[in-house]
């Protein structure tokens, strides 16, 4: 079998992305990356020329073929940035239809500029389809670093906002 032509790269991600022309272009594809190195807990890696993955899996189609692929990434093309999505946006018609003004593919959603669409809505996207992605994942891999991150910040989280609970109830109880 062909071996896929888009493969993981040491290019630096921080010169891809200095090096794009378009000032707003280059914005936008540097909130992306935040946003997807916030849901995903991953450093960012460029896969060929111009895209970044965040994360790796391994996927195999009902043919059989396999291979290692990104979680989810983006590319800022000349028309619109691209974000890949890898379990597909059949399951996210309801989302999409609130997302703002966007086009899809089958596993890629195209905005043209990211004031074009509801950011929140765009993080739930994300979040579920990595949380879909590294479902599928076949690697046999022990959960990347970023999940046992994400697994901790939501621990953290969950025990300030019970201690905000127990001070608001201590509170009212002397008040």
């Amino acid at each position: 079998m062909a071996e896929p032509k888009t493969k993981k790269t040491d290019n630096s991600v921080g010169e891809f992305l200095a090096s794009l022309e378009d000032p707003e272009k280059r914005k936008d594809a540097r909130a992306v990356l935040r946003l997807m190195q916030q849901v995903t807990g991953e450093k960012p890696k460029m896969w060929g020329s111009s895209i970044v993955g965040f994360g790796e899996l391994r996927y195999r189609y009902a043919s059989g073929r396999e291979g290692d692929w990104f979680v989810t990434g983006f590319s800022p093309r000349a028309q619109n940035l691209t974000l890949y999505l890898m379990t597909g946006l059949e399951k996210l018609q309801p989302l999409l239809k609130k997302l703002g003004q966007h086009s899809t593919g089958k596993s890629c959603l195209y905005v043209r500029r990211l004031a074009d669409v509801d950011a929140a809505v765009l993080e739930t996207i994300l979040r579920r389809t990595v949380e879909e992605a590294r479902a599928l994942d076949r690697s046999g891999r022990p959960p990347e670093a970023g999940a046992k991150k994400r697994a901790a910040a939501k621990k953290r989280a969950g025990a300030k906002k019970k201690r905000a609970g127990v001070k608001a109830r201590a509170a009212s109880a002397r008040g």
